[in-house]
């Protein structure tokens, strides 16, 4: 695990302008080796305990048959007292998947992005939330999960539309998820055009145990906007097969 808890130790830091960001694959809520089969209460402490101001949550469900009918995400934020949203790729098992975010601020306002998938692919989303940071600054988050099949295509398709979608203007923006690509991919190839990555060593991140691929990440745009603090996978195995990832950035003044 590597901790930069002091990169910018030299640097005076706002601490109105920052932010800690956490992204996760909570595999729809099913613990990997924990005693229960569905533990919200060990997820919410793992999330808790990294005091995040923003998360981007994979593979979430929401009133699926699979996970008993629960609207994932909410209960993830009562018990971690955050605001929390679902957005939806798909209809599935009897509810929906897809995306969720948990936020300590309020959203000003909240988009779901449908993106591209050929015929027969599992349809994926982006989603976007707006808020104001404790400087009254407005960023933008986005929480993503991007193909995970074998064939490449999907993925550099859904990168390039992310580029589009968001390079539109130089409004602050956050991008966190499971993108499913290796660093070295075409698929993080493209997205490293428009963004910058908040981690400068490819940690790996999945699976849970013995991870061997880095395929979560927190990146960032305009890169002149953001300085890094502080970058960490954490060591967590049994609630989920994918590791969560921490990224604190620090809104830089114009």
């Amino acid at each position: 695990m590597f901790n930069s808890a002091s990169v910018t130790a030299q640097t005076e830091v706002d601490s109105s302008r920052v932010v800690r960001i956490l992204t996760y694959n909570i595999y729809h809520g099913e613990t990997v080796a924990a005693e229960k089969q569905f533990d919200l209460d060990l997820l919410a402490k793992i999330i808790s305990d990294t005091k995040p101001d923003l998360v981007a949550l994979q593979e979430v469900d929401f009133k699926t048959n699979r996970v008993l009918k629960m609207d994932l995400v909410t209960e993830l934020g009562l018990r971690t007292k955050m605001q929390a949203i679902f957005g939806k790729a798909m209809a599935f098992d009897g509810g929906e998947y897809g995306e969720g975010v948990l936020s300590t601020f309020s959203f000003l306002n909240t988009k779901n992005y449908a993106l591209v998938a050929r015929e027969g692919k599992e349809p994926r989303a982006a989603l976007e939330v707006n808020v104001s940071l404790r400087s009254g600054d407005t960023i933008k988050f986005v929480g993503t999960h991007l193909d995970h099949t074998e064939d490449e295509t999907d993925r550099i398709n859904q990168a390039n539309q992310l580029n589009t979608i968001f390079s539109k203007d130089s409004t602050p923006t956050i991008l966190a998820g499971d993108l499913n690509a290796i660093p070295e991919s075409e698929t993080m190839k493209i997205l490293f055009k428009e963004w910058q990555p908040s981690f400068t060593e490819n940690i790996p991140t999945s699976p849970a145990v013995n991870p061997k691929a880095k395929i979560d990440y927190i990146l960032f745009r305009p890169a002149n906007s953001w300085r890094v603090l502080e970058r960490k996978v954490i060591e967590e195995k049994i609630a989920s097969d994918h590791r969560p990832v921490l990224s604190v950035l620090e809104l830089l003044k114009k």
